[in-house]
């Protein structure tokens, strides 16, 4: 084994076991209640957040991933991230403040309160919105699988396996409390090593994009350095595929309701996402500055080549750990949110007598459930990104209209959300239709490129004619929800 990969061996041993004490120094607290062990109680700081939302944005499938894609498709790439990471902005104006006024355990949960009172909806919901997270900690896994499998020539299958069980663990003992101190870490790391490797990739083309340009049409790739050419629709599908699934990713709405008031989760949001879209940008196009390099390339191999073949030894190390602890910021906090949404939204939402220690343990057990399930995906999946974008369009198109109609329609017009008031004209049937049309459109193969805007749209009209057609009919009275019955609402 090289010298490099005795010593990434070493700094991945020694970020387990920091990542251990953290976990260990948490759980007594996370097991207090399960509000402590999902939202950290709902009093987070906003350094904490900050760090978080960073963190969870710049892990090693983002890093990786994006850079791969951006090696095949070019300049035109970018209109996905900034759908994908553009979203967080729009996420942090709209929805941030709102969220951070609450004390939901997940969105799913959010929307019955406030919109359906269905317990069939957020059953569903709690499902299509964990799709993200297990694509995600897939995406993750499959991203160190490579990595490792280039650095030191193991086989990636076990590299994927091994790290979904430290993935497990981490997560399973201190919940939210024990992610946001490692995110911490993990994004102070991102930040420092971050920068140094970007102003080493970017002194290739001598910080210059008119550089970059007359490169790759040096070596026959002009085209890949603009959107000339590009279908105007692909450009939108990609920025809306990339912007829907984060609007509904329990990831982001999970800090948001365990922020200490509503301007924490505002800010926290707004910064982290600013500073995770600046620097996911940097990262595709360093993509493009490896094609100027090196054009024999697949899309998984391209970033860790040009880390192993282009960069110095000690640069290589850093951006090493920084990758590694991205990852494992963004996996467990994936695997954390995907666990508490099918605990909280499909088993708690039919078994009701579960008190918060009982609620603990299965979200322990799921926790070991999704991680295997997600170390499969990452196994068999053709791609990193292939893996997010097909969650977040299924989940967003399904999700999305049900979450902006079922907030705007309201019947008492003027009133803000608030929790235990439902305060919309969507019906239960209404919500369970629009969800499947959205969801079920939106992998339709037939319908092109096109196919998540059909879906959006036809979704929303979907949740508009069929409340309208409903609205006096009643639902199964066993699948009535009767929302948050103890609301308890942060201070302004």
């Amino acid at each position: 084994m090289s010298t490099a990969g005795i010593i990434i061996w070493v700094l991945t041993v020694g970020l387990f076991v920091l990542y251990f004490f953290i976990a260990m120094r948490q759980k007594s607290k996370a097991e207090e209640s399960f509000a402590n062990y999902a939202i950290g109680g709902g009093m987070l700081p906003f350094y904490l957040l900050f760090f978080s939302h960073f963190a969870n944005i710049m892990g090693v499938g983002n890093f990786m991933g994006h850079a791969g894609s951006a090696y095949v498709n070019g300049l035109p790439w970018i209109a996905f991230i900034i759908g994908e990471q553009g979203s967080k902005i729009i996420f942090a104006l709209t929805f941030a403040g709102m969220a951070g006024k609450m004390t939901y355990n997940t969105f799913p949960e959010m929307i019955d309160d406030l919109i359906t009172r269905d317990k069939i909806t957020r059953a569903i919901s709690g499902l299509l919105a964990s799709s993200i997270m297990i694509a995600w900690i897939g995406g993750q896994g499959k991203a160190f699988g490579e990595l490792f499998s280039v650095f030191t020539g193991v086989s990636p299958v076990p590299i994927i396996l091994l790290f979904t069980g430290m993935f497990v663990f981490y997560t399973t003992m201190g919940g939210m409390l024990s992610l946001v101190w490692m995110d911490f870490v993990q994004g102070l790391i991102c930040i420092v090593f971050g920068t140094l490797f970007y102003i080493v990739a970017f002194s290739k083309i001598d910080f210059s994009f008119a550089v970059l340009s007359s490169r790759l049409a040096a070596v026959g790739k002009a085209e890949m350095f603009t959107f000339a050419g590009t279908d105007g629709i692909s450009l939108i599908t990609k920025f809306v595929t990339g912007c829907v699934g984060i609007l509904v990713a329990q990831l982001y709405w999970q800090p948001c309701f365990a922020a200490k008031n509503p301007k924490v989760a505002k800010r926290s949001m707004l910064f982290g996402g600013t500073v995770a879209i600046i620097m996911t940008v940097c990262t595709a196009l360093v993509g493009l500055i490896i094609l100027t390099i090196n054009q024999d390339l697949t899309q998984n191999d391209a970033m860790s080549w040009f880390m192993l073949n282009e960069v110095p030894l000690i640069i290589t190390i850093m951006l090493f750990v920084l990758v590694l602890a991205a990852g494992m910021s963004s996996a467990d906090s994936n695997l954390n949110s995907a666990a508490i949404l099918i605990s909280n939204d499909l088993v708690r939402t039919f078994k009701t007598d579960l008190d918060d220690k009982q609620m603990i343990k299965l979200t322990r057990i799921l926790t070991v459930v999704i991680g295997a399930m997600s170390a499969i995906g990452g196994i068999y999946a053709n791609s990193i990104m292939s893996l997010f974008s097909r969650a977040y369009s299924m989940a967003g198109a399904g999700l999305v209209p049900l979450l902006v109609i079922g907030l705007l329609w309201k019947e008492e017009s003027g009133l803000d959300p608030t929790m235990g008031k439902k305060n919309s004209k969507v019906t239960p049937w209404g919500s369970r239709v629009s969800i499947i049309v959205g969801a079920v459109l939106s992998q339709v193969s037939a319908l092109g490129q096109n196919a998540i805007l059909i879906a959006l749209g036809a979704s929303a009209v979907s949740l508009v004619v069929v409340s309208l057609l409903t609205k006096n009919v009643s639902p199964n009275p066993k699948f009535v929800s009767q929302g948050n019955v103890n609301p308890v609402q942060k201070a302004y």
